[in-house]
């Protein structure tokens, strides 16, 4: 029974993966990420991508009170929060995210405040968008470990 339900579970963790690439949520970075992990850190990828989940609430609610001022922009600060975000978005994979911040940091340059805004949403969509996602990877994930384990101990009865 426990074997059937491993199985259901790595088909739709795969399966899971494939669509998110797909999707264009995700691009080789991740899979290059994925391969850091082993035995000693099972947990590696999670941590890392809550590190950069963190990391973008923080730096869309900064880019947000920058560009609540419409006379007073600071956009060399908003600049600095997009850069900050395409890098961590490039080293985590979150490929929408990134392309995201290309347009944004273009608005930037020309200091146009609306596009910013629009950029500001899109951004901060992608981001939550990809983190359910990646939630929901990672639940999928944790039910497969659960039941190999299962699967482990009954194997010595």
């Amino acid at each position: 029974m426990n074997t059937i339900v491993v199985a259901q579970l790595q088909r739709q963790f795969q399966d899971y993966i494939v669509s998110l690439y797909q999707q264009g949520f995700l691009d080789n970075q991740f899979s290059e990420l994925r391969k850091l992990q082993d035995e000693g850190t099972p947990d590696f990828v999670a941590e890392v991508v809550s590190l950069f989940f963190d990391d973008c609430s923080k730096l869309i609610n900064t880019m947000s009170i920058s560009l609540e001022r419409p006379d007073n922009v600071d956009f060399k600060q908003v600049d600095s929060g997009v850069h900050q975000l395409k890098g961590s978005s490039s080293s985590v994979g979150a490929r929408r995210v990134k392309n995201v911040c290309i347009s944004f940091k273009e608005c930037c340059d020309v200091q146009n405040r609306e596009g910013c805004l629009r950029c500001l949403q899109q951004v901060d969509y992608e981001y939550k968008m990809l983190k359910t996602k990646l939630q929901d990877l990672f639940n999928v994930s944790f039910k497969l470990c659960e039941n190999l384990l299962v699967l482990l101990v009954y194997s010595f009865y």
